[in-house]
This record gives C-alpha cells, structure tokens and sequence, in this order.
C-alpha cells in the first residue's frame, strides 16, 4: 500500500470535489479557523454555519471575545450544545490576549496548552490557516483510517489511538498539508460517513482493506454501549407580579455549566407545602400557585436528565435573592444577552406566550 498515493488519489478528489466555499475558509486566518474547529466538534457543519456567522459579527477578533463577558458568549453559544467548548473558548482568548500580546500562537505547543484545544484541534488550525505540517486525527480522520486499513478495535483505546496517530502521520504530505487535511475531513463527512458510506465515489475505495473484507459496516469498531441511568429533577419556573422570571447561574462544572436556569427544587418526593417551605428559605419567595408542566427528557453522555417544570407565581419576600450575582429576576421581553440552555429557553419563550 502507497502511503503518497493514498494523499495523491486523495488531493486529486478533493480537487474536484473538496468544500471550498465553507464560510470559515474565507479568510482563514487562525482565530476564525480555531473558532470553526471548535464548533465542529460533536456538531455537523450545517449547524454550526449560522452559528460561526453570528459569532464572527459579535467577536470579530481575539481581543473582542476576551473582553466579552461570559454571559456574552454563552448567549451566542446557546443551543450548540457541550458548553465547556465556549467557556473553554473564551478562556482561551483571554490566555491568548495575556500571554501571547492578542496574536493567536503559531506552534503546536502553544496551541495544545491553550484551554480546550488538543493535538488533533491544534493540528487542524495551524495547518488549515497557516498551512504547517500536522496531521489531525477527528473523528472523520478515525473513520476513513480505520476502514482503509482494517483497523478492528474502539478508536478511543490508547493503543488503537497511538496506531491511528503514526498512520495519520504516514499519510499526511509535507506538503500541500491545508489541502489535504481538509480533504480527509471532507472525505470523512461526505463519503466515508458513518452510516451508508458511498464507497463507489471514493478515491481511495481501490485499496481500502474494510471494503474488500465487506467489513465497512463493521469499522470503525463501535465503543461498547452501556444502557444510560435516568436522573430526575424538578426546575421551578417562577414568575413575579412584574412578570419576570427567577433564574439562577449554574456552577462551572456539570450541566449547563455556567448558563443561567431555572432553580433546580429539592430532590426526592415533596408535597406543595414543603416545596413552598423550600423556596421561601432558599429562594426568598412566597409561591401564589403552582402548576406541573409536561416532563422532559434530556440526554447527555453519561445520563439521561428528566426534568419536570413547575410553575408558579411567587412573591419576593426577602431581599437575599436580588442582592447575590448567582440569582435574578429576568425579563422575558429583555434584549440583555444571557448564557440560557436550549430548555430553559423554550420555557421562557412558553412563559412569555403563556
């Protein structure tokens, strides 16, 4: 098997029927490169194309995302999904603006030790905006490699994953290196795709050892499933006199890590008169009425997250809640730009409707 024929057949292809005209290969500078990058991960490009557009027209540059407040960029991150991508991001900008004088670093060392960019990331946007040699190992980049070359065994194992890395090396030409890691994205995205690869339109279907095996189906191996726990929880959509909505700032780390939401009730089984106890001495609120809305069902990877909405109208009768940062009374109508999750969201948007 010719390892510079594979990046030759592959090169030619992408040629003729590369993605050229994605919006953050206009200009692709490193900031708008990296920005795209981690957008990608976990999300398809159709998705991410209105959402690197809007976040461009706001943080334009690295200064301007460092000087943004968090709530700024997590208002333009809403509905993406994987959070951390923008906390990361913006973190990142702010290492960058403090460390590196605003000027996006052009090694991989700097790169990699930047918050939320690994090698394969790293690889991508120094190589993508300023042509440098790295090869990348996605999860397209996985997918075309472990098919073309028989690979049996979970990607994410550190054994399969260091082979991957040395034949992502031998492929990668020194040369022509933005090329051709856009090419065996593309190739990954378009053609060798997960489910029904087309592999009568592939470059490199001649010598690929999955293909004449009748394996493709097979590779690459999935990871081993396990059958996901069902959390529950209750969120408390308060809604004062004025008609503002009681939201609370997520901690950091876990679910909707740093968005505002609604105040999660006390776990376990409770009737309304212990609930009201709960969010008189927690919230400072005095509950009018209370009404169960439809559950939801959210899934994130490690858990399913079943969450019930209770509405209700309520009273502030302590000035606690409006003197902490981590809680306040927002409203619906407002243009102010907060991290929200999808969910909270839609339910905002229904209370405003309701």
């Amino acid at each position: 098997m010719s390892k510079r024929r594979f990046s030759t057949r592959l090169l030619a292809w992408f040629e003729q029927h590369g993605r050229k005209d994605l919006p953050w290969q206009q200009n692709p500078t490193p900031y708008r490169v990296w920005v795209s990058e981690i957008m990608l991960q976990q999300t398809q490009v159709a998705t991410v194309i209105p959402y690197f557009e809007r976040f461009m027209l706001s943080f334009p540059d690295v200064a301007t995302l460092a000087a943004a407040t968090q709530d700024e960029v997590l208002h333009h991150w809403a509905g993406l999904g994987y959070y951390a991508r923008g906390r990361n991001l913006h973190k990142a900008a702010q290492v960058i603006c403090d460390q590196h004088g605003g000027r996006f670093p052009e090694t991989i060392d700097e790169v990699v030790a930047l918050p939320g960019i690994g090698r394969s990331t790293a690889g991508a946007i120094l190589s993508l905006s300023l042509g440098q040699y790295h090869p990348i190992l996605d999860g397209n980049v996985k997918r075309v490699l472990a098919r073309h070359c028989a690979i049996d065994g979970w990607p994410g194992t550190p054994v399969i994953e260091k082979a991957m890395w040395l034949l992502a090396e031998e492929r990668t030409p020194q040369k022509e290196a933005a090329a051709y890691t856009q090419a065996i994205m593309d190739l990954g995205a378009t053609l060798c795709r997960r489910s029904k690869p087309l592999c009568g339109e592939c470059p490199v279907a001649g010598d690929c050892m999955a293909l004449a095996a009748g394996l493709v189906d097979q590779l690459p191996t999935p990871k081993a499933r396990k059958k996901l726990p069902l959390r529950k929880g209750v969120l408390l959509v308060l809604q004062n006199e004025a008609g503002e909505l009681l939201l609370t700032r997520r901690p950091p780390a876990g679910i909707w890590g740093g968005l505002w939401c609604f105040p999660e009730g006390p776990g376990g089984e409770s009737d309304d008169a212990a609930l009201a106890e709960w969010c008189r001495a927690e919230l400072g609120c005095d509950l009018l009425s209370l009404q169960t809305g439809a559950a939801q069902r959210h899934t994130f990877s490690h858990y399913h997250y079943e969450v019930t909405p209770l509405h209700a109208h309520a009273k502030a009768v302590e000035s606690m809640v409006m003197d902490d940062d981590s809680h306040l009374w927002y409203n619906p109508a407002s243009i102010t730009a907060l991290g929200l999750a999808a969910p909270v969201r839609r339910l905002i948007e229904q209370a405003a409707i309701d």
